[in-house]
């Protein structure tokens, strides 16, 4: 197969949630692998055992049916699939890289590994940032101008976002 460049952009279209799961497919994989995807899934069953349910698993048939029938033709580019496919879990494609065993294997992993560790952050933001409003909205239940509170602890937000840490000078004083 020919030599693959991608970008973060575009692994990031290639995960989806199945099953309340960061998932890829055996399909985009093999792509990144610049691999065939019949032996991605040869090297997979050659060792199941270290492929778990929580690693890797198959679409079931309404699973798949409803994966197929989100796509209007099953010839589209996009989402093709006439078997159903592997799908990846993290640990999964963690675990792809040992059992291929080739350094692009590994580089290909190392930079999916980045990506989902970028994902796994932006999604702890959010929490964060959902566990500051629960506290606003706390704090400002009983209160009649709850809507005037709401906006001051909105700018007090910004601004300790925007302060700058507070830095130690370094030198000497005259």
């Amino acid at each position: 197969m020919k030599e693959t460049i991608f970008t973060e952009e575009i692994v990031l279209t290639k995960i989806y949630t199945i099953r309340e799961q960061k998932v890829m497919l055996d399909r985009d994989l093999a792509t990144l692998y610049g691999i065939e995807t019949k032996r991605l899934k040869e090297a997979v069953r050659r060792h199941i055992s270290r492929f778990p349910e929580d690693f890797m698993f198959e679409l079931n048939e309404t699973e798949f049916h409803n994966w197929r029938t989100q796509f209007a033709t099953s010839k589209s580019d996009k989402m093709g699939l006439r078997i159903a496919p592997m799908v990846f879990t993290e640990y999964g494609i963690l675990m792809l890289s040992g059992i291929l065993n080739s350094e692009k294997a590994i580089e290909v992993n190392i930079k999916i590994m980045r990506i989902f560790v970028k994902i796994r952050k932006l999604l702890l933001d959010n929490i964060d940032l959902r566990l500051i409003m629960e506290e606003i909205k706390r704090k400002t239940e009983d209160n009649t101008k709850s809507i005037e509170l709401l906006f001051q602890y909105f700018d007090q937000l910004i601004e300790q976002q925007e302060k700058p840490p507070e830095r130690k000078q370094i030198g000497f004083r005259r």
